[in-house]
């Protein structure tokens, strides 16, 4: 298999609405959890895997990121004057992260058991793939209340469904992102172009992952840590 290019794009920009009164002055990424900012734990992820490239989208509260991220070695790709959503996001990156296959990261989730983004280096096999997406059964989520995103045939191809939840790391072509007309959009648009073409896979991740995406998961989040 083709290793992918090492460039990992995290996900930083969004309002984080969810947190209620905690985003009020800071963006999500910086809230703590076991005593260190979020977006701390996806870098040790990152660092990990030792990519060549780090960037960070950023739309609200940018500077307090651009603060705290700069002195990491991480390129920023600020969203000004508007939000462009995931895939517009990393469409707007790209000149910072190349053409190649890229991993994204979402930044709002705690994983405990092996590194995701080394699970899906290992698992890439671009002759068959456009995107490989990390998911969890159901069963080995914390803090997450839906019945999964995608479910996965024999081989790990997968289609929207109920049993796998989307956890936020994957690997993935970028050249589908020039087709889509919008200037904001979700990597749901990307995604469904693969699946048309079944080249949309998952796979499974075997610990557990926990949401973080409101305040009862950083409680959860932190539990999850300590029982490491």
């Amino acid at each position: 298999m083709t290793r992918p290019s090492e460039a990992v794009m995290l996900f930083a920009a969004g309002f984080g609405t969810r947190m209620g009164a905690m985003t009020k002055d800071r963006p999500k990424p910086l809230i703590e959890v076991a005593g260190r900012p979020l977006i701390d734990h996806a870098l040790d992820l990152v660092n990990d895997l030792g990519p060549d490239r780090v960037v960070a989208n950023l739309h609200y509260l940018p500077d307090q990121l651009e603060a705290h991220l700069s002195p990491k070695g991480v390129l920023l790709s600020r969203e000004e004057p508007e939000i462009l959503e995931t895939g517009g996001g990393l469409r707007a990156a790209l000149p910072l992260l190349g053409p190649d296959p890229v991993y994204t990261l979402n930044t709002d989730a705690i994983w405990a058991g092996p590194n995701p983004l080394t699970l899906l280096r290992d698992a890439w096999d671009p002759d068959r793939m456009d995107a490989l997406l990390m998911c969890i059964p159901t069963n080995q989520t914390i803090g997450h209340t839906g019945k999964g995103d995608f479910t996965a045939d024999a081989e790990g191809r997968i289609t929207r469904g109920p049993g796998l939840v989307y956890g936020g790391a994957q690997i993935l072509k970028t050249e589908g992102l020039t087709a889509i007309p919008d200037k904001a959009f979700s990597l749901n648009l990307l995604w469904d172009q693969m699946h048309s073409q079944g080249r949309l896979f998952a796979a499974t991740y075997p610990g557990l992952w926990c949401d973080v995406g409101r305040p009862e998961g950083i409680a959860l989040a932190e539990g999850l840590i300590a029982d490491v």
